[in-house]
């Protein structure tokens, strides 16, 4: 497939309703409508943005869950097919056996190319979620090699490391960032994280955090868009709320892994050594 090699990705920092699925279909299509406007042929949406975040137990997740072909994914698919874009989206998915997972879709003009279920569960996620097992995909898409993993698996360097062997260009990840104290002068860590792994896989990221309170939980509304050497194409905002956030990507700065005339990110590693005494 041969995809365009500069396109605009967007995240869009919304402010989801627990337990409102209707509202959150309609702020996503909405949100979704004005990035392809504004010419992003990528579009990334916060993490769980189907059903809210903070769930009081399993019964209420399993109310509001979805199955793969679901209304929402319906109508994201049906946003990418008119619209010509690739859709990247969390949603609460229900599995069979009165379980649900904390997924995300890759969706694009030809259906639904990638559900991705959370491997890293945060905090009170592992009372109600059912972690993934499954590595995170690389979608070849018309605008690129996109990957897809959810929030808290960007801590695991080896797990991001994962999309950057198999070929990504892009990593796209729906977010949900709690927010928490942090000295005046600094950065969220999980930007700086979001940053640090871009910059040693040589992809882009594009992290789709939300904002607006929920049960008493406040968030970093840190969306942000990182280049491969780890700087930010857009975000993290100095003011949150709702905000759509565009880059301009140059995708083949992605394929290059190249860091001097003599060191390249991929040729240089050594995983023999990083197995010695079961670290591994």
């Amino acid at each position: 497939m041969n995809a365009p090699r500069t396109i605009a990705v967007a995240c869009c920092q919304l402010a989801p309703k627990i337990g409102d699925p209707a509202h959150n279909r309609r702020i996503t299509e909405r949100a979704i409508r004005a990035a392809a406007l504004q010419g992003a042929r990528v579009v990334v949406l916060p993490e769980l943005v189907q059903s809210g975040y903070v769930f009081h137990d399993l019964g209420e997740a399993l109310a509001l869950a979805e199955a793969a072909d679901g209304p929402t994914l319906q109508l994201w698919q049906a946003l990418a097919g008119e619209l010509d874009i690739v859709i990247v989206g969390g949603f609460c998915e229900r599995l069979e056996g009165e379980r649900v997972a904390n997924s995300a879709a890759l969706v694009d003009a030809t259906g639904a190319r990638a559900i991705y279920r959370k491997a890293h569960l945060w905090d009170a996620e592992n009372a109600i979620f059912t972690a993934g097992n499954e590595q995170p995909p690389v979608v070849e898409t018309a605008f690129g090699r996109i990957g897809v993993m959810v929030c808290y698996d960007l801590e695991f360097p080896e797990w991001v490391r994962l999309p950057a062997l198999a070929g990504a260009d892009l990593l796209c990840a729906p977010v949900n960032w709690p927010d928490g104290p942090r000295p005046t002068i600094e950065r969220p860590a999980e930007v700086v994280r979001v940053q640090a792994n871009a910059a040693v896989n040589r992809l882009f990221i594009a992290a789709c955090d939300r904002h607006g309170s929920e049960r008493g939980v406040n968030w970093v509304q840190g969306s942000v868009i990182v280049d491969p050497d780890g700087y930010p194409l857009a975000g993290p905002a100095e003011e949150g709320g709702e905000q759509i956030l565009i880059a301009t990507l140059k995708l083949d700065e992605a394929r290059n892994k190249r860091i001097s005339q003599h060191n390249h990110l991929h040729d240089d590693r050594r995983p023999a050594l990083y197995r010695a005494g079961g670290l591994l």
